[in-house]
């Protein structure tokens, strides 16, 4: 499957594909402890984060579907990613064929409703191309802010596991 990554606007925000001007922002946002704490565990490099934005990217084509860059339509300013993926996760229980979702911004970004607002139009762009595919999510169990978007976004709790060698919370999007 080959797919070109559309561009979503939002009233504030504009989600489209990640691309080489935004590595140094994304670089930054990979490498601070409050993105990665409930993500990787850990910082990246800056080389890391070239992978990780490259894997964004491929997911389009292979799945048809990925995660945007998040762009402040005011200020042009790269604010965090947000969308679904397909990871094929050695989890249980498994989220294999699912669109798992996600969002991790810089924390500038916190508390502004960015979040929120990118997933609204990410999930109803999922609605519109992948109706009949169930959208699950992961997170930290610590990791409150996210639970409670979570929540707001439609998800339910599915499933307590171990993600990352750390207890982790699958939810259902219903």
């Amino acid at each position: 499957m080959t797919s070109t990554t559309p561009v979503l606007e939002t009233e504030r925000l504009t989600l489209r594909a990640h691309s080489f001007s935004d590595l140094d922002a994304f670089a930054r946002l990979w490498s601070l402890p409050e993105a990665t704490r409930f993500t990787t565990g850990r910082a990246l490099s800056r080389e890391e984060a070239w992978r990780r934005m490259a894997m964004h990217r491929g997911m389009w084509d292979l799945m048809g579907f990925g995660y945007f860059a998040v762009i402040e339509k005011s200020t042009g300013a790269f604010l965090g990613d947000a969308g679904v993926q397909e990871c094929r996760r050695e989890l249980s229980p498994s989220i294999e064929g699912t669109m798992e979702a996600g969002w991790v911004f810089l924390p500038e970004a916190h508390g502004k409703g960015y979040a929120r607002e990118a997933m609204e139009a990410v999930f109803k762009w999922c609605a519109s191309v992948q109706p009949d595919m169930e959208t699950t999510c992961i997170i930290d169990e610590e990791n409150t802010p996210s639970q409670k978007l979570a929540a707001r976004l439609g998800f339910a709790e599915r499933a307590r596991t171990d993600f990352n060698e750390r207890p982790a919370i699958i939810y259902w999007r219903g």
